[in-house]
């Protein structure tokens, strides 16, 4: 169902006077790009159907084990997502965030839990993004020999297209040989190096005290594709809008729903922003 035209037009009201956007993303993001949607096994297997034959669903196989006790089953799954991320061009939703960040007076800031880095592909400001669960073109040494985290430019990963397995050689540690992982926060994982990550957070907190005063109220949340069953993109979203006295405008086909006032809208990210962008009036010229 079409969300009511004064929902489009409550959204673009509010960023025509906004001086600051928080942009928040989930896995439902990637989708318009044609990336997976993981919802769910079937959703996962559907993407992945060997794994469905070794009875694997995407939490199983999002374990840091494996990388120990089966390493090219860990780099099949990973490897894989890294060449599919690299090729993948970020769909035109991305480029009307980056225009209504253009206009803002107080800048803008990504918070997102994917690992595919299409903000960065899609020309957002490296400094302003936080990956709050790692990314997938960093990685780490298994042993955590001090190496600390090095790109994955320099790698490729080939992976047997019938059996989901990566072909030797398998990425290892430029410091002592061991094997590397990417740098993703995966299901029980004590390893996960979040140093990169607690850099980025620390930006953003800095960039959230300086506009706390000046874009009170004039703060305009966009969330797109970020589900419930792992929250944390939608608790951050809220406490943002809520914080700062703003409007969250939250972008979900499934789970569209918002707190009183603010705006739900069920639709993939790629539509819902082009029709708010469309109802966005041009800035006066002084």
């Amino acid at each position: 169902m079409t969300p009511p035209d004064a929902l489009f037009e409550q959204a673009a009201r509010a960023l025509e006077t906004a001086r600051a956007l928080v942009i928040t993303a989930g896995a439902g993001m990637g989708v318009d790009s044609g990336l997976p949607d993981f919802r769910g096994n079937e959703g996962f297997w559907r993407a992945y159907p060997r794994y469905k034959d070794l009875g694997l669903g995407f939490s199983s196989l999002a374990n840091p084990r494996w990388f120990s006790t089966d390493p090219t089953l860990a780099w099949g799954f990973y490897g894989h997502r890294l060449e599919l991320y690299r090729k993948t061009r970020p769909h035109d939703g991305f480029g009307v965030l980056a225009r209504l960040a253009q206009r803002m007076e107080d800048g803008c800031f990504v918070f997102t839990s994917n690992v595919d880095g299409q903000f960065q592909r899609a020309g957002f400001d490296p400094e302003r993004i936080v990956e709050c669960h790692g990314a997938i073109d960093s990685l780490q040494c298994t042993r955590a020999c001090g190496a600390g985290i090095f790109p994955a430019d320099s790698y490729t990963v080939e992976v047997d297209p019938t059996s989901f397995r990566a072909k030797e050689p398998l990425p290892t540690c430029p410091r002592c040989g061991a094997m590397a992982r990417p740098n993703v926060l995966m299901f029980g994982d004590g390893g996960w190096d979040a140093s990169r990550t607690d850099a980025q957070e620390a930006r953003l907190g800095s960039w959230l005290v300086s506009i706390r005063g000046e874009a009170r109220g004039r703060v305009v949340v966009i969330e797109c594709g970020a589900g419930t069953a792992i929250p944390t993109v939608r608790h951050f979203s809220e406490r943002i809008a809520t914080s700062l006295g703003g409007l969250l405008v939250r972008i979900n086909v499934r789970e569209p729903e918002v707190p009183a006032g603010h705006v739900g809208l069920p639709l993939g990210a790629r539509a819902a922003l082009t029709e708010i962008e469309a109802r966005i009036k041009p800035r006066a010229k002084s």
